[in-house]
């Protein structure tokens, strides 16, 4: 029958970190069947879970291994054969309890039949001693034969099967680890560029601050230097010498302002290089203009409010005055239905006269 799934259920499949052995690396993106596998012709259990075709757990069970219980809903094992830690995270608290006792009970049944088994192999070692010491040496090589050849007509497709199941999963395994490698490898470029780009930002918005350092110096300096232009204008009283003075004072405001265009269009350039700036202050005017149109559209839902009101007051007023014209009507309608009622009388009182 091969193997058969005897208990399945979902969780987050984690794998200890083979570098530090402390951290937990993720080996699914979200919550994957987890599954016990028994091989009934093998007596031997397995966890087996898949991702897509990723195998990311295949753990034979031995009675060596223990399932831990870290948290509520977080359990783990060691597998000294995969030479790893798995790690489930589980949704609830009742599932981690139920895998933790099918753990358990596997490990047991697994305790079993490593007992079975050798119990089988010592009494089949006993058995062949004494039937050989019991039968002749032609007789004992054609029954041995015989029993092999019935121990290969009976194992031979099944261990086909196990074998074909088994490099299936090891090409799984490769192309997993294949795939994570790719993955690792990736991931690690994509955090390189991250750091790059961190270092050029922190970069950036020091010389951003090291220019405006620059530009508020240059500032004072051109304010210090247009009072200095100021006294000596009014000091001076050689008209040659303060026009000297004022077209060297002038020249220098000039290359001030010039170096203070230049850096301020240093300042724009590493302000464009700052990719960061530009969304926010996109989205800081999409949600201005969000917020205006909402604004607008309460405006315009306020003063329909107050036309709805002004109606209703109008349909108020005059379903009063209907109120009352329909008030006056019954009254003149009893008072007709009274003639009437008189009439009546008067036709029946003539009745009966006549």
């Amino acid at each position: 029958m091969g193997e058969q799934p005897i208990f399945t259920t979902r969780a987050h499949v984690f794998q200890i970190d083979p570098t530090t052995k402390k951290n937990w690396v993720p080996a699914s993106k979200q919550a994957v069947t987890v599954s016990y596998f028994n091989d009934s012709t093998r007596n031997s259990y397995r966890i087996i879970s898949v991702d897509g075709s990723k195998v990311i757990i295949n753990s034979t069970i031995t009675p060596n291994m223990t399932f831990t219980k870290t948290s509520q809903k977080f359990g783990q094992w060691a597998d000294s054969r995969a030479n790893t830690v798995f790690g489930l995270g589980f949704a609830t608290e009742q599932q981690l309890a139920k895998f933790a006792e099918k753990f358990q009970e596997v490990k047991e049944a697994a305790k079993l039949a490593r007992d079975k088994s050798q119990e089988k192999m010592e009494t089949s070692s006993n058995h062949s001693q004494e039937s050989g010491r019991d039968t002749p040496s032609s007789n004992q090589a054609s029954s041995i034969n015989g029993t092999d050849d019935e121990k290969i007509s009976h194992v031979g497709p099944e261990t086909t099967a196990l074998i074909t199941e088994n490099d299936r999963l090891k090409t799984a395994v490769d192309q997993s680890n294949t795939n994570a490698k790719k993955w690792e490898t990736e991931l690690q470029t994509l955090r390189d560029s991250n750091s790059r780009l961190m270092d050029a930002l922190t970069e950036s918005s020091a010389n951003v601050e090291s220019w405006k350092k620059q530009l508020n110096s240059c500032k004072e300096e051109s304010e210090h230097l247009r009072e200095k232009i100021s006294q000596l204008e009014a000091q001076s009283a050689e008209a040659s010498i303060e026009k000297e003075k004022n077209a060297q004072l002038t020249a220098r405001v000039k290359e001030l302002e010039t170096e203070l265009q230049d850096k301020e269009q240093e300042l724009e350039n590493l302000r464009k290089q700052a990719v960061i700036i530009p969304h926010l202050m996109t989205e800081c005017e999409t949600i201005t203009e969000k917020l205006q149109a909402a604004q607008v559209k309460n405006k315009a839902l306020e003063e329909r409010i107050d036309c709805l009101q002004t109606d209703v007051e109008d349909s108020r007023s005059k379903q009063g005055n209907m109120k009352e014209e329909l008030k006056k009507c019954m009254d003149v309608l009893d008072g007709k239905i009274d003639e009437l009622h008189e009439f009546r009388q008067g036709l029946s009182r003539l009745g009966v006269e006549n």
